[in-house]
């Protein structure tokens, strides 16, 4: 008797997952793994930086004399201390206590908390074009459909938006105004305040990420719009200590005000329950004990050197015509190689040539420029950083439009 074919089984995927087998944040850590490959494609800190005895000694200290607690469950809004801790670094341009937190593990998992409350399928969520790849990701699976809205580079246009707003009439409106990721673009705020008076005159809540507003090169720091006035009630601020201690440490939070709060307080429990606990009084530690200000303060000084060496390296290989940002703070350059230039098709002859980026087409919600790459200057020294632009010169020259 003929043994029958056998056939793999494979589960059935939600169609919201469906062709999701794979994803440009995949593909990022993948790229980041490779001993061959200068990558510039994550936002991944160089470890070296990391302010790892401070950190070891809060980790032993919460361990010691708070250890039966720490390793407990806990609360599902975050543990006390680190709220009180959130709420005193916020304060300093708008007024927050600690009920007005609620704890995340990052701020990645702050979007999807974010979404789990506020978006139903079908709503429209209008996004800067470009905008965050995993934010677009977080709101799709939710059944939400992304619009992205005319930047320049300034950030976005108030015209569109209010435009957008008319047209589309979003649930929400999500923007990264300090140091975008990807482009590296700040708004001044004199463009935030236009942004505000779009939200508030069509009644359109603002869903503001923020986690590397704190990567000043210039020593200025910019107030979230949350601070503007009339702001702070129609907006959801996040923040995460990612970026600015370890994003190994899994903890970010969301400030709001009202009865929202109960909601994503009960959306992070059925995600997740709660954050780690011991991380959380960890960070919490750190917080109350050492000088973060002056540890990002130090790690900025070597961004700045970096973004410094990758502009100069950049300049001379880039096509005529192209443009590419040059942020006064956290961690992308945004560089547009011009029509003709497909930055997907390139990517495999750059990792062949021993250079990474990200391709650009990830981070746009519709109509998106091909010719786009974002490249981080974060994780390598000024010398690496040279010589692999310097292998991407080559690249380009091979894909010239002529």
């Amino acid at each position: 008797m003929a043994r029958s074919e056998h056939h793999p089984f494979r589960f059935p995927v939600a169609a919201r997952y469906a062709g999701m087998e794979s994803s440009p944040l995949k593909d990022i850590f993948a790229l980041a793994a490779r001993k061959d490959v200068v990558s510039f494609a994550g936002g991944i800190p160089d470890p070296e930086l990391f302010a790892l005895e401070d950190v070891a000694a809060c980790y032993e200290w919460v361990l010691t004399h708070q250890g039966h607690r720490a390793l407990q469950y806990g609360v599902s809004e975050g543990e006390v201390e680190l709220r009180e801790q959130a709420a005193r670094r916020l304060a300093r341009d708008l007024p927050t206590d600690a009920s007005q937190i609620r704890v995340t593990s990052g701020s990645q998992e702050g979007l999807f908390v974010v979404a789990q409350a506020l978006l139903e399928p079908g709503d429209v969520v209008l996004v800067e074009s470009p905008t965050y790849l995993a934010a677009v990701q977080a709101f799709a699976v939710h059944g939400a459909r992304m619009i992205g809205v005319q930047t320049d580079d300034h950030g976005v246009v108030p015209e569109a938006l209010d435009e957008a707003i008319r047209t589309h009439h979003p649930r929400m409106v999500y923007l990264i105004p300090t140091f975008q990721n990807p482009t590296g673009r700040t708004m001044p705020l004199e463009r935030r305040q236009a942004v505000a008076d779009v939200l508030q005159r069509t009644d359109v809540p603002l869903i503001e990420d923020d986690p590397y507003g704190a990567l000043s090169f210039t020593g200025s720091t910019w107030a979230p719009i949350a601070s503007l006035p009339g702001m702070s009630e129609r907006t959801l601020l996040l923040n995460s200590m990612s970026k600015l201690m370890s994003p190994g440490v899994r903890i970010g939070w969301i400030r709001a005000e009202g009865p929202i709060l109960d909601t994503l307080a009960v959306a992070k429990a059925a995600i997740s329950m709660q954050s780690s606990v011991v991380d959380q009084l960890t960070v919490a530690r750190y917080l109350a004990t050492t000088d973060l200000d002056a540890h990002v303060a130090r790690v900025s000084a070597v961004y700045r050197e970096r973004r410094d060496a990758m502009a100069t390296a950049l300049a001379p290989v880039l096509p005529a015509g192209a443009h590419v940002t040059h942020p006064d703070g956290g961690m992308f350059l945004w560089a547009a190689l011009g029509e003709g230039y497909d930055a997907q098709v390139m990517l495999a002859d750059a990792v062949a040539a021993g250079v990474a980026y990200l391709p650009g087409w990830s981070f746009f919600a519709d109509h998106a420029d091909r010719s786009t790459m974002r490249l981080s200057f974060v994780t390598h020294a000024p010398a690496v950083i040279e010589e692999a632009v310097g292998h991407l010169g080559g690249v380009i020259e091979r894909h010239s439009r002529a």
